[in-house]
């Protein structure tokens, strides 16, 4: 057993000794080989990196899909938030234009008293022309009761429950409006129709009128007070009689 391992042991020392010696006899070699294996060496680690980076980059895709439908869905409930509160806007502005137009119409109109309200809603027929509003018997509206905007005459009450009034629009079939021309102080009737063109009718042919005269509420009937603003003459068209 002794020189078997002494044996063993010599082996390995030689083995070892004659390395040394052929690295140090062969040294020119493995310098000149060296670099060439040391090319080889980065090509291969150029290699393992790019596959590693294209391994790693297949594997994190989910994490940023995700990551990036995440930040999506922050970005749609932030594009959510601000659209509402444009509206929010949009509303507030609106009501403070529908006051202040309302404040200029009773200081121009100081005898009448003045009740605000919005559309809600129009009747779907296209040859009745009604709009329904949101002010209703609980807030005092009547039936008869003319309805105006900023720009004029709109049409009357015509039918009210507690929290809401249709209106029936001088521009429907049924609607005679009595009026007067402001320039010639001359009375006539105003006609809706199923088109939902008003037409003076009533009037004399010979009477000097042009586009632009002010047509105002002449106050007959009772219907409506006099004096609003209901329009001006648009088209002038003479009709011929046999």
């Amino acid at each position: 057993m002794k020189t078997i391992f002494s044996r063993s042991l010599q082996t390995t020392i030689i083995f070892l000794v004659v390395g040394g010696i052929l690295a140090l006899a062969l040294g020119g070699f493995f310098s000149s080989a060296s670099d060439s294996f040391g090319s080889s060496l980065i090509s291969v680690q150029t290699w393992v990196s790019e596959r590693y980076i294209t391994i790693r980059d297949f594997f994190n895709a989910p994490n940023d899909i995700v990551s990036l439908q995440q930040r999506n869905a922050q970005l749609e409930s932030e594009i959510s938030g601000l659209q509402t509160q444009v509206i929010q806007l949009q509303q507030q502005l609106t009501d403070t234009q529908v006051l202040a137009a309302l404040v200029d119409f009773s200081q121009s109109s100081p005898e009448s008293v003045y009740k605000a309200a919005s559309v809600i809603g129009r009747d779907p027929s296209p040859f009745l022309h009604y709009i329904i509003i949101n002010s209703g018997s609980n807030d005092g509206i009547r039936r008869g009761m003319p309805v105006v905007t900023n720009q004029g005459l709109v049409g009357h009450i015509d039918a009210v429950i507690a929290d809401a009034a249709r209106v029936q629009l001088i521009t429907d079939p049924a609607s005679a409006v009595n009026v007067r021309l402001q320039n010639a102080d001359t009375d006539a009737l105003l006609a809706g129709s199923l088109t939902g063109d008003l037409a003076l009718e009533m009037i004399s042919q010979d009477l000097e009128v042009q586009e632009g005269d002010v047509i105002l509420t002449s106050g007959l009937g009772g219907d409506y007070p006099p004096d609003l603003l209901v329009g001006q003459l648009f088209n002038l068209r003479k009709r011929d009689y046999e």
